[in-house]
């Protein structure tokens, strides 16, 4: 009778553990069918936020470039506004610049000779155009619609010299966003000659300049904002670019392309510059028209 009590003591112990064990047990197989769904579900949230986020930034940072007051109210008795627009099936070219009222003075017949016969030239825009969609080799992409843009800021730098920059917009049927360039053109009135870097800037003092700009955007880079993940410009690309700048009473403000120091979606397209900053690379002759 004492045996037959433990022994079934015994069984019951046995049933209450295996209950608790199969109450406690999952199926492997069903942890791992629930997992993808649940990562599948984030991974794709992400990617779809992160291009909305960029397309946004993109477009307020063109805004911000196409909104930016000039000074072509103070100077309309000089300038003549131009726009040349040409519509086809498989590109728009739309170009809108200035020249100067030859009335005031005849030298700025070589500005407008400039504008008119070498930047903004329709045929070899057209012939550019037609030549990129040649050498494609994708059928589609031979489809593709282009668009390029042509506007321009102008500044009075004084009485002797304006600064004038071009941007320009190229976009192509297929891409999200238009990608931008400049060209920036610094006139003398008086002379009526185009003024370069080597005219207001000491020669060889492009490496010096170099690291005055570094020394800029990596205090902007620390503040974070706008500059996040954009980085110091090379020699090489200043080199190719150092003439793309205009001139303000208190600042010079050279222009990049997208993507030379910032990408598309971040940073600005231009860095200021103050003169007094600049006094160690500026020239210091009669022949600077910069007051400083």
């Amino acid at each position: 009778m004492k045996y037959s009590y433990i022994l079934i003591l015994i069984l019951l112990f046995s049933n209450c553990k295996n209950d608790q064990r199969d109450a406690n047990y999952t199926n492997p197989e069903v942890i791992e069918d629930a997992q993808p769904t649940i990562e599948d579900t984030i991974q794709f949230k992400d990617a779809d936020i992160k291009p909305l986020d960029k397309s946004l930034k993109i477009e307020l940072k063109q805004k911000q470039l196409v909104e930016k007051k000039d000074e072509s109210e103070e100077l309309e008795i000089l300038i003549i506004n131009k726009n040349y627009l040409v519509e086809k099936e498989d590109y728009t070219i739309n170009f809108k610049y200035p020249v100067l009222n030859e009335s005031f003075n005849l030298t700025n017949k070589n500005f407008n000779d400039f504008i008119n016969d070498y930047y903004v030239n329709i045929t070899k825009t057209e012939q550019e155009i037609l030549a990129n969609k040649l050498l494609c080799d994708s059928i589609e992409a031979k489809t593709f619609r282009e668009e390029r843009f042509i506007d321009y800021k102008i500044y009075n730098v004084n009485d002797r010299l304006i600064s004038v920059l071009f941007y320009k917009e190229n976009f192509y049927s297929g891409a999200m966003h238009p990608s931008y360039s400049f060209d920036g053109f610094n006139y003398d009135l008086l002379n009526g000659v185009f003024m370069s870097y080597n005219n207001f800037f000491n020669q060889d003092s492009e490496e010096e300049l170099v690291e005055i700009l570094n020394e800029n955007i990596n205090k902007q880079i620390g503040k974070g904002e706008l500059y996040y993940e954009c980085w110091e410009i090379s020699l090489d690309d200043f080199m190719a670019r150092k003439n793309n700048f205009v001139l303000n009473d208190n600042y010079v403000e050279f222009y990049f392309d997208d993507c030379v120091i910032c990408p598309s979606y971040t940073g600005t397209y231009s860095i200021e510059l103050p003169l007094v900053d600049l006094l160690s690379v500026l020239k210091k002759y009669d022949t600077n028209p910069i007051d400083f």
